[in-house]
């Protein structure tokens, strides 16, 4: 009799479909079916045979392939989205071929040549999500693909999908130097044929609260979700092209970027997103009405770069989002020196235009926007390549970043965001075994130095506020918080920073607002940014808001801290299962962690905010003393569990 077993094997399956292919076809049907079938033969065909990857199923508007390796699959997507865009750049974007590809490595039913089963459907589901040009991958794919392929990944959360009764874990592949030449913003200035982050100030301060610290490489997305202002017009600011090419212009350009989100964000009736909202567009394709909602907003601001010899050209285009119309435009050539000038120019007339006062502004408020420019571009170049050292997060890059911005002050004493960041490099040496006395009074000289040139630039008041936390001084610290929030109300970073500090100054509720709002600013937030804000939550009792922020974090990428907040909220919420699998994980990966160790020991909190961490990592099953051998590694003083007090330090 036949066998009737059920054919199973393990493959890599890639889905892929073409973004607005029904409206492609209304506009141009045959046009549309041609293009299609020439990229499918001319591109798609072959990088499949040279990755040993087959064709399961063509549809319309897309296609299933089968890889017997996922490096071969991922590798495969990679290649096909550059020759795709490469083989269109002479088109009209509107007219473009554009593809989704989603990948996943499971279990598939054979049926013939068919397959079929939840590995297809995971496939198809994750392209489905993907963002246009883009590659998303699941999580058992990108658990193969580590060492293997030198690719970036940004992990995208735990997904629920149609049909798949577990969220599914998944990440973007960060398509870099990928497509450049599908850009709008390259387009608008092609005329001109003379023709990119976590270094900004507050982040680096955010990542410098050394108890959640992570080196930044994984982002966390969330959705988009609501204004927070009711009326208020929101923008997002595109990273400017560097049109140029080289180095230099590069990080001219993104400081610029950085600089006109400041002083947009010092508006109060403006909603301004973050940079690293908008970081992950710099070099995609870029569809307005896709951004306009993908990051919730009405505005966007693009422009561009380009300097020759001691001139530069500045462009820049306000485009409002959801019908994609210009609605202001204009182009400075000016001495390289004066680009400073223009950004606050920039910034000036988008304000004028977007305030919802119908352009009245409160002159207050244009004079906060004034911050102190940079009077010396070498300086200021060296100010950004302390910035870049700073954002790569070793000890070996930090002192090559004070290194930077000695040199920058040097250059120029009067550059005031230099000694700002040289303050948060010198902090920051403490994560890396520095003497906290030394690295201490060397931050507070630079601040201080930076605060008397500037004296108000909200990131200055943020980073003297953090650095006077962690030396105790809270009431100065909670006032130097206040100044920056109100001289920047929208600034994420600063708001992140505070998040993390509010309980400690005893408004555990304020933190969480500035959480909700941060969240809007920055829906593309660092993974060391969500330790923040579980925080927040848990110190203000929003337990179910805490846990949506512990069910969008990798595992593989949890810190210790995070360990403790994801047990403590799911004891919180009663699910003592789930935290008592969370504390053996936990243990596993750190197996000193005890509640003595972490919420009696860990410095930076209040004694509201350790008796909360005891009573939740109690729930939660946590060891509650320290060996001795342990407690003699500990700094004095070591403060101990009653229940503990039997076993003394050796």
């Amino acid at each position: 009799m036949a066998s009737t077993r059920t054919e199973r094997r393990l493959a890599a399956i890639l889905a892929a479909d073409v973004v607005g292919y029904s409206r492609l076809v209304e506009q141009d049907e045959e046009g549309t079916l041609i293009a299609f079938r020439d990229i499918r033969g001319g591109v798609i065909s072959p990088l499949l045979a040279e990755h040993r990857g087959r064709i399961v199923k063509l549809m319309g508007d897309g296609l299933l392939a089968e890889f017997g390796s996922v490096v071969d699959a991922v590798a495969c997507a990679l290649a096909i989205q550059a020759a795709t865009a490469a083989r269109q750049d002479d088109i009209l974007p509107e007219r473009r071929i554009v593809f989704r590809i989603g990948i996943n490595l499971g279990d598939v039913v054979v049926e013939g040549e068919d397959l079929l089963g939840n590995g297809v459907n995971i496939a198809a589901r994750l392209e489905q999500l993907c963002e246009p040009g883009g590659v998303m991958v699941s999580g058992t794919a990108y658990d193969h693909l580590k060492g293997k392929l030198n690719v970036p990944f940004d992990f995208a959360g735990q997904k629920r999908v149609k049909n798949i009764s577990q969220p599914v874990r998944t990440y973007t592949l960060r398509m870099e130097g990928v497509q450049r030449s599908w850009s709008w913003r390259t387009r608008l200035v092609r005329r001109w044929h003379l023709a990119a982050t976590l270094a900004a100030v507050l982040l680096v301060i955010g990542l410098g609260l050394w108890w959640w610290s992570q080196r930044g490489e994984t982002t966390i997305s969330e959705p988009a979700i609501g204004e927070t202002g009711i009326g208020k017009p929101s923008i997002a600011v595109l990273p400017f092209d560097n049109l140029g090419g080289d180095g230099a212009t590069g990080r001219l350009a993104a400081g610029v970027t950085e600089d006109i989100i400041t002083d947009l964000s010092r508006y109060r009736d403006l909603d301004v997103m973050a940079r690293n909202a908008t970081a992950a567009y710099a070099g995609k394709p870029i569809d307005i009405r896709s951004v306009g909602k993908a990051l919730n907003v009405r505005y966007v601001l693009g422009g561009s770069i380009q300097r020759s010899g001691e001139q530069v050209r500045v462009t820049a285009q306000l485009i409002e989002a959801d019908r994609g119309t210009h609605l202001w435009s204009e182009r400075w050539d000016r001495p390289a020196i004066d680009v400073f000038a223009v950004q606050a120019e920039v910034a000036e007339q988008v304000a004028t235009r977007l305030a919802a006062s119908g352009g009245a502004i409160p002159e207050a408020e244009r004079a906060a926007s004034r911050r102190a420019r940079p009077e010396d571009l070498k300086a200021y170049d060296l100010y950004r390549l302390g910035q870049e050292a700073m954002g790569r997060f070793t000890k070996e890059s930090v002192e090559e970043a004070i290194r930077w911005l000695e040199q920058a002050v040097d250059q120029d004493p009067k550059l005031a965001r230099a000694w700002v960041a040289l303050a948060a490099a010198h902090d920051l040496t403490m994560h890396y075994g520095a003497d906290a006395d030394t690295a201490r009074a060397a931050a507070m000289q630079a601040i201080r130095r930076g605060l008397e040139l500037d004296p108000v630039d909200a990131a200055a008041h943020a980073t003297l506020g953090h650095i006077l936390g962690m030396a105790g001084d809270l009431p100065r610290a909670e006032a130097e918080f206040e100044t920056a929030l109100r001289l920047n109300p929208s600034d994420a970073g600063i708001l992140t920073n505070y998040a993390g500090w509010a309980s400690t100054f005893g408004d555990p509720e304020r933190g969480a607002q500035a959480t909700d709002r941060a969240m809007r600013l920055n829906p593309n937030y660092s993974v060391s940014a969500a330790g923040f804000y579980r925080l927040a939550y848990l110190m203000a009792g929003r337990y179910e808001d805490a846990l949506h922020l512990v069910e969008r974090e990798d595992p593989q990428t949890r810190t210790r801290g995070g360990w403790v907040q994801a047990a403590v909220t799911y004891a919180a919420l009663g699910r003592q299962e789930e935290a008592r699998a969370t504390v053996l994980e936990a243990l596993k990966r750190h197996p000193n962690l005890t509640i003595e160790s972490f919420a009696l020991n860990s410095p930076g909190y209040s004694d509201a905010e350790r008796q909360r961490l005891v009573e939740g990592m109690q729930s939660a099953g946590f060891p509650p003393c320290t060996k001795p051998e342990q407690l003699q590694a500990m700094p004095a003083p070591v403060h101990r569990l009653p229940e503990c007090q039997t076993v003394s330090p050796p």
